[in-house]
């Protein structure tokens, strides 16, 4: 198992202080980071927390998936990597005419 947790549905005013703090409790935090928008500075409402052992992320997960923190239900699981997007936004020919 993992060791890294995604942490979504955070309250916009969490930081990495905060987020490192709450996950504290089930074990040793080796990173917390709340992941912010380039443009407004502003959180984009999810982060990644890297545990000690998988289980602590296994008790982290456990113990604060679903819970209310800032009036909303966070969701707590194992990260997955980002899969390549088949959905065709990454540019190339899309058919029709060509611009030239």
């Amino acid at each position: 198992m993992s060791t890294k947790l995604y942490v979504g549905n955070l309250p916009f005013n969490a930081d990495d202080s905060a987020l490192r703090h709450n996950f504290s409790e089930y074990g040793d935090v080796t990173s917390a980071k709340v992941m912010m928008d380039r443009d407004t500075g502003r959180s984009k409402g999810f982060g990644f927390v890297e545990m000690g052992t998988s289980e602590q992320a296994d008790a982290a997960i456990q113990a604060l998936n679903g819970m209310s923190v800032g009036g909303r239900s966070i969701v707590v699981n194992i990260s997955r990597p980002k899969e390549a997007s088949a959905g065709g936004y990454g540019g190339g020919n899309r058919g029709g005419r060509s611009g030239y």
